[in-house]
Formats: structure tokens, sequence, C-alpha cells
């Protein structure tokens, strides 16, 4: 499998992760749980959660039409998946030592999700830590 093929794999899947993203207000009750903060913090959560939905989708577009950028080697494109690849790691991290165990120790969806983002966030961080160590040879 060539690099080219798996960062536009890598790019469909947070394309459709960020299309998914305004789906998540209904399927985590926001409407019934936001009202519990304060003015603020319940802005800068919205605000936030915009962002994230912004950043999956500019990511995903980078990995899945423009993947040559990340590929050929120079300094842009050594910066730029030396920090996927950390960004990544970061978030795979925070799925395993941030959020509670008792969420996905149940099973069912939670216990699901949790894998497979998992799997998705360790796909990107070696992907991304791969282009980076080809980067730096």
């Amino acid at each position: 499998m060539s690099a080219l093929w798996l960062l536009r794999a890598a790019g469909a899947i947070l394309l459709g992760l960020a299309a998914l993203h305004p789906l998540m207000p209904a399927r985590l009750r926001w409407k019934e749980e936001l009202p519990r903060l304060s003015l603020l913090n319940r802005q800068m959560f919205l605000v936030h959660a915009y962002f994230i939905g912004l950043v999956l989708a500019m990511m995903g577009a980078l990995c899945a039409f423009a993947p040559r950028l990340l590929v050929e080697r120079g300094p842009l494109a050594r910066l730029v998946c030396g920090a996927f690849a950390v960004f990544w790691f970061a978030r795979l991290v925070v799925q395993w030592f941030v959020y509670d165990r008792s969420l996905w120790r149940e099973g069912g969806f939670n216990a699901f999700i949790h894998w497979l983002f998992t799997a998705f966030w360790i796909y990107l961080s070696s992907l991304f830590g791969w282009l980076f160590w080809l980067q730096t040879r």
C-alpha cells in the first residue's frame, strides 16, 4: 500500500468524522445537558466543538485531496507530518487516560466507539509518525 493511498483513506475518514460532527449534539443530548453550564462555558464549548469539526475537515481535505504535499520531501511536509503525529498521538493518550474508563467498560455503543477511535488514533499517529520519519531521512 502506498503512502498516498493511506493518506487518502485517512482523509476520507476524517472528512466522514467532520460530516458526522453536526449529529453529535442530538446523539449526546447537548440541548438537555448544556443549559446547566454558565453562558460563557456553554458558548466556549460550542465554539470549540465547531472548530474541532473544522480542523477535522481541513486535515481530511489535505489528506484526501493533496496527499502528495505530505509525501514529497520538504520542510513544510516534515513540519506538518510531525505536528499531525504529535496531535493524533496526544488524542490517543487522551482517549485512554482522560476519559473515564467506566464510559466503555460496560460494552455496548460506547465501547464500540472507544475501540474504533482507539484504532483510528493509532492509525493516524502511526501514519504521520512514519511520514515524519521518512521526511527526516
